[in-house]
């Protein structure tokens, strides 16, 4: 049987404190916050159908794409997804984005800035809890989605190459109302852009 388990952080709690992400905030979010979708993902698990499956597996089979409410396995399922890719798709030593990387957000998006641009705007836009990404389709083009609560670009058969995590847990310790200013220190300072980059199709 395949249990949920919480991964360590790739980095130390205070790594990021120098670049706008708190040792408070991630107590909070990964050991507290993460920590509950692994254990309530773990309760709703036990004895279902889905216990045997891979994580993108119960993501995908259990998503609703009709419902006003989704189901509490796929809520705990897909966050507890998009969580282990958040900490991943951040870290402490600013490195320049790849040129494969580059030249893809350049020819889909017309300049870097531009993504930039569309990224934060599309978080900022997120009513309410959720995410923003930036995702390649399986014809390989790149675009900026964002989704409600734990919605994640595999509902939607979509590569996720980086997401932001907008609900309040995430930023409000750090940033209190600011989302904007939220999501452009994400992007200036936390992303791992070789870890966006390996994410390519």
């Amino acid at each position: 049987k395949m249990a949920f388990e919480l991964p360590d952080l790739p980095y130390a709690h205070d790594a990021l404190s120098n670049f706008g992400m708190s040792k408070e905030t991630l107590e909070y979010h990964h050991d507290l916050h993460h920590k509950a979708y692994v254990d309530n993902g773990n309760k709703l698990l036990a004895g279902s159908e889905h216990e045997d499956k891979k994580l993108e597996d119960i993501v995908r089979d259990t998503y609703q794409p009709q419902a006003l409410v989704q189901s509490g396995l796929f809520n705990n399922a897909s966050q507890h997804w998009n969580h282990i890719q958040f900490w991943e798709m951040m870290g402490p030593k600013s490195v320049g984005m790849p040129s494969e990387l580059e030249n893809k957000i350049v020819s889909d998006f017309g300049s870097v800035q531009d993504f930039k641009d569309k990224f934060c705007a599309s978080g900022v836009g997120q009513f309410g809890s959720g995410w923003c990404w930036l995702v390649q389709d399986k014809s390989g083009t790149l675009s900026v989605t964002k989704t409600e609560n734990g919605v994640n670009p595999i509902c939607h058969n979509q590569t996720a190459l980086l997401g932001c995590d907008v609900w309040e847990h995430s930023y409000y310790i750090d940033f209190r109302n600011k989302r904007p200013n939220y999501l452009t220190n994400f992007l200036e300072k936390l992303v791992n852009w070789e870890n966006v980059a390996s994410r390519m199709l």
